[in-house]
């Protein structure tokens, strides 16, 4: 077995799992007015099926004042019972221990959702959004801790073998235990068993009322770089004082928090593994309660490797198992060659989350649709007589078609113009920290070859090589080019940039292809916020170059917003010595570099550089296409071919398209 300590059973309670592989507590915002429904069941099941030793359901707010997403479960409410006794029963048979994670935000509080007055130990600030907090009375304490439990209870009735009950991230009960934001001078503040006094209730209780054969875990989180939290020594401490009187069965620590958010979903700007050198020092302080790493654990050799060395006793893989359900299954069966890797990329599972949808998965648009499309390997159908299926150029929408199509028993043929896999999408991941992007078109690469799929290289096929390939399925994933105007969206009654013909100008492709001849000072300007204009400018200024990153957006990196990316990168930038010129476009470009155009009061100003590299938006070609349809052939578009647009769009169309044979 590759992966030997990773699929060791491990015993908590009464329920023997049988793996040390956990998926995770996180918000799908999948519920439908609150309840559970099909496609939480989807979702949740698809990750038992794939060999998940213990699956921790999302949030559970235990409080109207903890109510944070859209999608949170009805609070107080018996109506979600039946739904989540689907679930739980589902996975279960499938072998998964199932918890429920119960939640309080304290301050953190989101009113436009909870219409609620956030409550917290000593009135603070929320890190969340703009609002505040109240001081909790010992009325509002009390009602709080017993929210805590009857949650629990319900958890029970609806069939879960236990909960997890949250601390992490400066959570309600975190800043109990945080002297910076627990100030009290009543049996609640002070000392570190007043301090503690909030999260040992809640667990004295739940045990209590849900009996001894309830697995009760707790969720904690290290912040190292904020001086404010609580350091690695303090949180041991806290959690010894609940371990000597067996409060908890397992503690799962994760990394960042409201203080630090971008390193509570870390994406590819940071390591992995973040979270071992606090499980490290808990696995030597802890005598009873088990301990789980989470935060940046992406493949099975992450968690195998922590397992091995001691620094933990579980591993929780969340966005792994959000990438491939089976991860666990196609690990412990050798196969983790044909894991699905997570990139790290965010855009849409915090991506979707931060914009308040459910969420999915760019490399696995199956991700919270399982519930209408199924989920690999269950979708597999075979056919009396192949199907014929063409699909031309090898992006990413041509490869998640080909190798669909190909898994559900089509024979499939992917033509692709030039001599590698990937299209833009490669060129994506040879900028700066993002070399999981060409991990994955390797996979592509490994799954084409083991489902026999006809894959040719420089194979550049017109109408008349398609007309000639004759009967069957065709599907065009051909991309899409740049402009050649340097049209802007900020100026638009110009169809072209003045001055572009005199030189020097050039695309952000051209540029990541090496095909760029550039000067010492560049100019990037970005119209998107993404990686495309951001991600040349750091490759750029990386190699040397003098840059200068122009947008006509409030920021640099607007668009990185969404997941959680925008900060590290204007980061990274400054640190390259990039300089920002924001609210600005190009209004003039030539020999002696570039004239700005203010857009908040018109006004002009000149910036000396060398070359101009631009990241606007592509354009479909749609010539082949024209072409086809006169012929009488109807093509199914896919990817930028369809509409220019970043890489998760052209996967889920990909699949579709597959899906749809």
């Amino acid at each position: 077995m590759a992966f030997p300590h990773v699929f060791q059973p491990l015993s908590l309670r009464h329920k023997t799992l049988k793996n040390r592989i956990v998926f995770g507590a996180h918000t799908t915002n999948m519920s439908a007015q609150g309840l559970p429904g099909d496609q939480h069941l989807g979702y949740y099941l698809a990750r038992a099926r794939g060999g998940a030793g213990m699956i921790v359901v999302e949030p559970m707010p235990v409080h109207p004042a903890a109510v944070l997403t859209r999608g949170n479960f009805r609070v107080n409410d018996d109506a979600v019972i039946p739904g989540f006794r689907r679930m739980t029963e589902a996975c279960q048979a499938e072998g998964a221990v199932m918890i429920q994670q119960l939640y309080h935000v304290g301050a953190h509080g989101d009113g436009d959702l909870s219409w609620h007055a956030a409550w917290s130990p000593s009135g603070g600030p929320s890190w969340h959004d703009s609002d505040g907090s109240h001081t909790m009375s010992e009325a509002e304490i009390e009602e709080t801790i017993s929210g805590f439990v009857q949650a629990a209870q319900r958890c029970q009735r609806a069939g879960f073998d236990g909960v997890e009950v949250w601390a992490a991230y400066h959570g309600m009960l975190d800043q109990f235990w945080t002297p910076f934001s627990n100030q009290r001078d009543d049996r609640w503040g002070g000392s570190l068993e007043n301090r503690t006094r909030f999260s040992r209730e809640v667990l004295q209780r739940i045990r209590a009322a849900c009996g001894p054969d309830f697995i009760v875990g707790l969720a904690v989180s290290d912040e190292p770089d904020v001086p404010v939290a609580l350091s690695g020594e303090s949180l041991a401490e806290i959690l010894v004082l609940h371990d000597r009187d067996q409060l908890m069965d397992y503690v799962t620590c994760g990394f960042g928090g409201y203080f630090d958010f971008y390193k509570l979903m870390p994406t590819a700007f940071y390591p992995e593994k973040l979270s071992v050198e606090l499980t490290r020092q808990l696995k030597s302080a802890l005598s009873f309660a088990k301990v789980t790493s989470e935060a940046h654990i992406r493949t099975p050799e992450n968690a195998n490797t922590i397992l091995g060395a001691g620094e933990a006793d579980l591993v929780s893989i969340v966005r792994g198992q959000i990438a491939d359900p089976e991860l666990a299954r196609k690990a412990e069966a050798d196969q983790a060659e044909q894991i699905r890797g997570c990139i790290s990329c965010n855009q849409q599972c915090w991506g979707r989350r931060s914009r308040d949808y459910w969420i999915s998965c760019l490399v696995n648009p199956a991700t919270g649709r399982e519930h209408l499309w199924g989920q690999e390997p269950y979708l597999r159908a075979s056919t009396a007589t192949a199907e014929r299926v063409l699909v031309v150029g090898a992006g990413p929408a041509g490869l998640e078609a080909a190798r669909v199509a190909a898994e559900r028993g089509r024979a499939v043929t992917l033509v692709e113009a030039s001599g590698e896999l990937g299209g833009q999408f490669r060129l994506a991941g040879l900028q700066p920290r993002r070399a999981q992007i060409t991990d994955l078109l390797a996979w592509y690469g490994r799954e084409l070859e083991r489902l026999g799929v006809d894959l040719r290289y420089h194979a550049y096929w017109e109408a008349g090589d398609i007309l000639d390939w004759g009967a069957g399925s065709l599907i065009l994933a051909t991309g899409s080019l740049p402009r050649e105007t340097g049209f802007q969206k900020a100026l638009p009654h110009l169809e072209r940039l003045p001055g572009i013909d005199s030189g020097g100008v050039y695309s952000s492709l051209e540029v990541m292809a090496r095909q760029a001849r550039l000067g010492e000072r560049v100019i990037v300007l970005d119209e998107g916020g993404f990686w495309k204009g951001c991600g040349t400018a750091w490759h750029l200024a990386e190699q040397g170059h003098k840059v200068s990153l122009v947008t006509p957006d409030a920021l640099v990196g607007k668009e990185l917003q969404r997941s959680a990316s925008d900060f590290p990168m204007r980061q990274r930038l400054t640190q390259l010595g990039v300089r920002f010129f924001t609210e600005r476009a190009v209004s003039h470009w030539g020999p002696q570099g570039a004239e700005l155009l203010n857009l908040l009061d018109g006004s002009r100003e000149a910036l000396a550089a060398d070359s101009l590299v631009l990241a606007t938006v592509h354009q479909a070609d749609m010539g082949l296409r024209d072409e086809l349809l006169a012929a009488g052939l109807e093509p199914v578009m896919i990817g930028d071919a369809n509409a220019p647009r970043n890489a998760a769009y052209a996967i889920y169309e990909g699949r579709k398209a597959a899906l749809a044979l």
